[in-house]
């Protein structure tokens, strides 16, 4: 990637989390969750080393996107709630669930939707709760065709969480948001692509290789104007025109003044393919 050649170095290190790999690849983060044995079914110190590793990303000029996988046969289960649970001499007050919530996966989710690089996630097996609302809350998903995407609460007796009753009903609709979430209907690959659930459905042994192309297309990409674009878009959901209309100019501003936007205009001129920088 040549544009990333003689461009910033990472800042510090990323620490890893107990279930997390989490790696520097030139100007890729790649968080991949790495806890098989339990279908990578999200702890809390998973949840808070995504936090950790993302809030890191939106501060580090090198990054230029976000890559997020998982280890296994499936991507995520959902939330260890069986863990969580298991020692009986905890005995939780009222209330902690409401509590602990707002800084755990009610911050993870939002934070995938407001960090300014741009985030290509890849779904094999289930992708069940959490699991799902992790890959939705991605701007590119990747899924196999042979996946299962599953909202489990209604077969569970509980309401559902982690944006959930946000991000379906935006993706594909109240109708088939409530046949997801009240009646627990499982997609395979091809119907969520279908839906307009996911970016794309690919055979499981092209998954890695397509995501991945897209990774390098995006990490080669004028990141300021990508991670402006992410914002409008993901802001403009809950905005009047007005609004969004004032939020568009404000990032014109900004993507204006990157290095990027000489770069594409020069290139334009010069009748060649730009070669961005990401600043």
């Amino acid at each position: 990637m040549s544009s990333s050649e003689g461009g910033p170095a990472a800042t510090g290190s990323y620490p890893t989390a107990e279930g997390l790999q989490v790696v520097v690849d030139g100007p890729v983060l790649r968080l991949t969750l790495d806890r098989p044995e339990k279908k990578n079914a999200l702890s809390d110190p998973m949840v808070s080393g995504l936090m950790a590793a993302l809030e890191r990303a939106n501060n580090d000029d090198a990054i230029r996107a976000v890559m997020l996988d998982a280890a296994g046969r499936d991507f995520c289960v959902g939330a260890d709630i069986v863990a969580r649970n298991s020692d009986p001499s905890v005995k939780r007050r009222a209330g902690s669930i409401q509590r602990r919530l707002p800084g755990a996966a009610h911050r993870l989710i939002p934070l995938l939707t407001e960090v300014q690089v741009p985030i290509v996630c890849a779904v094999q097996g289930y992708a069940a709760g959490i699991g799902l609302h992790l890959a939705l809350a991605c701007d590119f998903t990747f899924v196999a065709d042979d996946a299962t995407l599953w909202e489990p609460f209604a077969s569970r007796g509980f309401t559902p969480d982690s944006g959930g009753t946000w991000l379906l009903p935006r993706l594909v609709g109240v109708a088939r948001a409530r046949e997801l979430l009240m009646l627990g209907r499982r997609l395979d690959g091809p119907t969520a692509a279908e839906w307009g659930l996911v970016h794309r459905s690919v055979p499981a042994d092209r998954l890695v290789g397509e995501a991945g192309e897209l990774l390098g297309e995006l990490a080669a990409g004028p990141t300021v104007m990508l991670g402006l674009t992410k914002w409008l878009v993901n802001t403009g959901l809950s905005n009047g025109l007005a609004e969004s209309l004032s939020d568009e100019a404000f990032a014109m501003e900004l993507s204006s003044r990157s290095q990027d936007f000489r770069e594409g205009l020069r290139a334009f001129a010069e009748r060649r393919s730009p070669d961005f920088g990401g600043v």
